[in-house]
C-alpha cells in the first residue's frame, strides 16, 4: 500500500472539519512544503524557517486528530513537485511516530514506534491463536533490541505482543500512531500498568489465510515495537561529518544483521506453536511508515513473482522458454512498472503491474526487477533501455 494514501476511516473516526477549512489547510502546507523545498534564490534562512512553520502545522493537525489534511496536503504535493512531497511526507511520518516530551525539572525525553518486517515462509500458513504463547521468549526478545546495540543500553523497549499483518498494518492511520505513542509513553512512565486503547484498537486480528494445509506460504506481518529514552542520549547522536555518519549507520546494519540470527529462534517460538515449521527473512528495523513501506514494496515483489510464476504454469511454459519486458507506465493516476510475460513464439502469457511511488528511482526499480525475474529463470528483453 502506498505510503501516502488515506486507509479507510473508522466508523468511530472523528467527524471530519468542514470540507472549506480543512481544503484551505491542506493547501496551505503543500505550497509551504514547496517553498521550503525549493527556496527562492537558495535563501536556507528563509527555507529552514518555512520548514519549522510546516512541522508546527503538521503537529498541530497531529494533536487535532485532524487525518484528512495531513493525507490531503500529502497528495497535493505529490502531484505538485516531487521533492516538496518527500520532505512534507517524511515530516508527516516522522512527526507521528517519534514524540518529544519537556518535564519541567527533568530531562528531555524522546519515544518512537519502530516496525521490523518479516516474511514468514511455512506450509498451510500461520495461525493467530498459536502466536504469543510463550511469554518467556517474548521476554527474551524484548530485551535483546538493547542487548544486541539496535537501542540504547539506557533506552526502555516495549514490543506489542502481536504481529500485525499488511490489512492491520495499512489501516494505522498518522494520527493513530501518534495516538498510540503519546498512550504508550503514558503507560511506560505510569506506576501502574495503563491501558492504551489506541493501540488495542489497532489489532484487528489477520485476514484468514486460505491456504491449504499442505500448500507452502508466505506471509509479511510486522512487529511493533517502542523505545524510550532520554532527547539527548549519545548513542542515538549520528556524527555529523559524512564519513564517519556512513560508518555509524554500517555499524548499525551489521549488528541488526547479527540480531536477525540471534533473534530469528525467539520470533518463531513468538509466532508459532512449532517454531522449526516456519522459516524467517527479515526486513531491516526502521520508524513504522518506513518499515511498512518496505514490506509492502517487497510484497509486492513477491505477488508479481507469483503471478509470473502462475502464468507459466498455466500455459506449460519453462521460464527458459519465456521472456520479459519491463517498461514504465502509468496505472490510473499512480506509476507503475508492467511487466509483459511472452512465451518462446511471442505470444504474450500475461501483463503484471508492480506500483510505484512518484519518487522511486525508476532505474534502481527496474534493476529490481530485473533481478527478480532473472531469479525464477525468465530472460529480460527491455528493462533501462525503456525509460528513455
Amino acid at each position: 500500500m502506498p505510503k501516502n494514501k488515506r486507509p479507510v476511516p473508522r466508523k468511530s473516526a472523528q467527524k471530519a472539519a468542514p470540507v472549506d477549512e480543512d481544503d484551505a489547510l491542506a493547501q496551505a502546507m503543500a505550497d509551504l512544503a514547496l517553498d521550503a523545498a525549493m527556496p527562492e534564490d537558495d535563501d536556507a534562512a528563509a527555507a529552514q524557517l518555512k520548514e519549522e512553520e510546516l512541522n508546527r502545522m503538521v503537529l498541530n493537525a497531529l494533536r487535532k486528530k485532524n487525518d484528512a489534511v495531513l493525507y490531503d496536503a500529502i497528495e497535493r504535493a505529490r502531484f505538485t513537485d516531487v521533492p516538496a512531497y518527500q520532505l512534507l511526507r517524511s515530516m508527516v511520518e516522522d512527526a507521528s511516530g517519534v514524540v518529544f516530551v519537556h518535564r519541567e525539572g527533568a530531562p528531555d525525553m524522546e519515544i518512537n514506534a519502530f516496525a521490523v518486517p518479516v516474511f514468514v515462509h511455512c506450509t498451510g500458513g500461520l495461525k493467530e491463536t498459536e502466536a504469543f504463547n510463550d511469554p518467556e521468549a517474548f521476554d527474551a526478545l524484548v530485551d535483546s533490541f538493547t542487548k544486541a546495540g539496535l537501542e540504547s543500553p539506557d533506552a526502555k523497549v516495549m514490543l506489542v505482543a502481536h504481529a500485525y499483518d499488511p490489512a492491520e498494518a495499512s489501516r494505522i492511520t498518522y494520527c493513530q500512531l501518534n495516538d498510540i505513542v503519546r498512550g504508550v509513553y503514558a503507560s511506560m512512565t505510569a506506576k501502574k500498568l495503563v491501558a492504551v486503547p489506541a493501540l488495542e484498537t489497532s489489532i484487528t486480528g489477520w485476514t484468514p489465510c486460505d491456504a491449504a494445509p499442505e500448500d507452502p506460504t508466505v506471509e509479511l506481518r510486522f512487529l511493533l515495537g517502542f523505545a524510550l529514552k532520554r532527547a539527548d542520549d549519545p548513542f542515538c547522536a549520528v556524527p555529523e561529518d559524512e564519513a564517519a555518519a556512513e560508518a555509524w549507520f554500517d555499524a548499525r546494519m551489521e549488528r541488526y544483521r547479527a540480531w536477525t540470527e540471534d533473534a530469528a529462534p525467539l520470533v518463531r517460538r513468538c509466532l508459532a506453536a512449532d517454531p522449526e515449521g516456519i522459516e524467517l527473512s527479515f526486513l531491516y528495523q526502521d520508524l513504522v511508515f518506513g518499515a511498512m513501506a518496505h514490506g509492502f514494496d517487497e510484497l509486492a515483489t513477491l505477488r508479481m513473482m507469483s503471478q509470473l510464476n502462475q502464468a507459466l504454469e498455466d500455459s506449460g511454459t519453462a521460464p527458459q522458454d519465456a521472456s520479459a519486458r519491463v517498461v514504465p507506465a502509468a496505472g490510473g493516476d499512480d506509476l507503475v512498472l508492467r511487466i509483459t510475460l511472452t512465451g518462446a513464439g511471442g505470444n504474450v502469457l500475461t501483463n503484471v503491474e508492480k506500483p510505484l511511488d512518484v519518487d522511486a528511482v525508476l532505474e534502481a526499480e527496474v534493476e529490481d526487477v530485473r533481478d527478480a525475474l532473472g531469479a525464477i529463470g525468465i530472460a529480460v528483453v527491455a528493462g533501462k533501455d525503456a525509460l528513455s
